[in-house]
């Protein structure tokens, strides 16, 4: 994760400084999470039925692939639009086979009881990546430049590739494989048959439930704020070395390490609707404060909140779908949670090109914000009515 998020600090800048476009920090996001909208469920149902190291390792070839081909791009000074599109492209299919066979991988470690301590834990992890990667990444802009930091980038993904040829978990040690009641389904691995998966997560409330929090951030944040940071940091007093871009995702980051630690350490704040409801609204608040504020201090401690509670509404969805979901299904279910989640990103791209362009990528920010935090509280009302439980039951 530390290598994807030195890629992003790395690319982001080489592209806002070459074409200077919203329209295209817009498309930035369209192109890279438009695979997850398409793919998701399906990477969902191969991780399902095939081996998730196996899965994860294809993922890890692409992502160095990617760097590679970014790397010459920017040493040869031959950047188009069209390449850009491409690799976003491939980087968003990385990621999506990645990431549900990552979170089977998690199931398979632990198993029920501790699999909310698990995602907590995998989340903790992958914000820290938002502080390293940037550091790193940074550190890598100055000193060696773009180029040539992506070249090293490659070498960031070689540890978990070499470590998959290690470990005995597959990804299926608990649940589906156990199951023969589910094994006739695993077979079925059409694209389209992966989709009947929706029929399920209909007769189940609170998972709909977090696949609409969910759709919310990706449709109004998603990869907004790290899409739009160049341009924030230029307008906070940003310098021309990415020194103020740097902090930015650094406190953004440290927000998620923080709490995700808190949260483990306290073990206080149990995987609820609840949770899930309040920590999308405190996301939603804290990114208007952040966007409105023209000081550098008050956006980097409205970062750091966003980031606290980014990773409280994250890992309490993951944990509640996980949990819920029908052990013949969980991989297919994860695959929506994604598709919901990161693929509505695709839908926040068009949401940032247009207001973006119209009004200004900070205004864009500001009500992203809003809407979030008015659609979680709505969210929350429908999903908590006493009544919709009455009827449930």
């Amino acid at each position: 994760m530390m290598a994807d998020n030195v890629e992003h600090v790395l690319g982001y800048w080489v592209l806002w400084q070459t074409f200077q476009s919203p329209w295209l920090v817009g498309f930035q996001i369209v192109s890279h999470w438009l695979p997850f909208l398409l793919f998701s469920v399906y990477a969902g149902a191969l991780a399902q039925r095939f081996d998730c190291r196996r899965i994860i390792q294809v993922a890890q070839g692409l992502f160095m692939l990617v760097s590679i081909c970014w790397g010459v791009l920017f040493l040869t000074g031959t950047l188009e639009l069209w390449h850009a599109y491409v690799l976003l492209v491939l980087h968003g299919i990385a990621g999506c086979l990645w990431m549900p066979a990552e979170q089977l991988m998690l199931y398979d470690f632990v198993g029920p009881r501790q699999l909310p301590s698990a995602v907590r834990i995998n989340a903790t992890f992958r914000s820290l990546a938002f502080i390293a990667g940037p550091v790193v990444g940074s550190a890598l802009l100055i000193g060696i430049g773009p180029a040539y930091g992506m070249f090293v980038n490659v070498l960031f993904y070689l540890p978990l590739t070499i470590f998959l040829f290690r470990t005995r978990f597959t990804g299926h040690g608990r649940g589906t494989r156990g199951d023969p009641a589910a094994r006739p389904a695993e077979q079925r691995v059409s694209f389209f048959a992966a989709f009947s998966v929706f029929g399920t997560v209909r007769r189940h409330r609170q998972i709909l439930g977090m696949l609409l929090l969910t759709a919310l951030a990706g449709m109004t944040l998603g990869q907004l704020l790290q899409n739009a940071m160049p341009e924030l940091a230029e307008i906070l007093g940003g310098d021309a070395e990415g020194t103020a871009y740097g902090i930015l995702l650094f406190a953004n980051g440290a927000g998620g390490v923080v709490g995700g630690f808190l949260l483990e350490a306290t073990r206080k704040v149990p995987p609820t609707a609840p949770i899930a409801v309040g920590s999308a609204i405190l996301l939603g608040v804290a990114t208007v404060v952040f966007a409105s504020s023209g000081s550098l201090v008050v956006a980097v401690i409205a970062l750091a909140i966003g980031g606290v509670a980014k990773i409280t509404s994250e890992s309490t969805e993951m944990s509640i779908v996980q949990l819920q979901a029908p052990d013949a299904e969980r991989g297919r279910m994860i695959g929506a949670y994604t598709m919901f989640g990161s693929g509505s990103m695709t839908f926040g791209g068009v949401t940032a090109g247009l207001l973006g362009s119209l009004f200004g990528i900070q205004s864009a920010v500001l009500v992203s914000g809003a809407v979030l935090a008015v659609g979680a509280a709505a969210v929350g009302v429908w999903l908590l009515a006493p009544r919709g439980e009455t009827r449930e039951r």
